[in-house]
């Protein structure tokens, strides 16, 4: 019996989605618009609010003057899905980080052989990384038209909330595929 050089499917399926659901991640985390407030009374006409988990920015569209740090005034910071928000998508990030590692070492990359178990246990370390950033962003999305904003101005979903959901389905996704590796660990056995 001659071992197959190729690296499994399901591990390449996984090392695909999984880095780059960390980086659709990463820049949701990171970037301020998880929600857009416009038609703001007493502005003017183009200028919208993009809040994210960690700032809030102003900026005026016609003229794409962008101010960010704005004072929160409304208590937005301080409300809870925003909070959670900030708990555990850094915290996904670290573990999605960690379920690398652990793949690396499942993963057949300098060996004759993948380790079957060790790259499952990464899957499900992914799979639990996607599930901890998805888990704020649908709560988040759900009290999107609930957490203060000026009485009279129009909410919409920003782009980052969207990013956030779309790396945490590729992760979801990837940790599956990699968690198929548990498979092969029972046919050899």
């Amino acid at each position: 019996y001659l071992p197959s050089m190729r690296t499994p499917t399901e591990m390449i399926v996984g090392l695909v989605l999984c880095p780059c659901g960390l980086l659709l991640t990463l820049t949701g985390t990171l970037a301020p618009s998880w929600r857009q407030v416009s038609l703001i009374p007493d502005q003017p006409m183009d200028v919208v609010w993009e809040q994210g988990i960690w700032d809030i920015c102003r900026e005026r569209q016609s003229t794409h003057d962008r101010l960010c740090g704005q004072a929160d005034e409304l208590g937005y910071f301080d409300q809870v899905p925003v909070r959670v928000a900030q708990g555990l998508m850094p915290s996904s990030l670290v573990v999605t980080l960690v379920g690398f590692v652990v793949a690396s070492l499942g993963v057949r990359c300098w060996q004759r052989e993948p380790r079957h178990l060790v790259a499952g246990v990464a899957g499900l370390v992914l799979l639990f990384s996607g599930l901890m950033s998805l888990v704020p962003s649908s709560w988040y999305t759900q009290e999107l038209w609930i957490m203060p904003a000026p009485p009279g101005s129009t909410l919409s979903v920003g782009y980052s909330l969207v990013l956030s959901y779309l790396g945490s389905c590729m992760e979801i996704l990837g940790g599956l595929a990699l968690a198929l590796s548990f498979h092969h660990c029972c046919k050899e056995r």
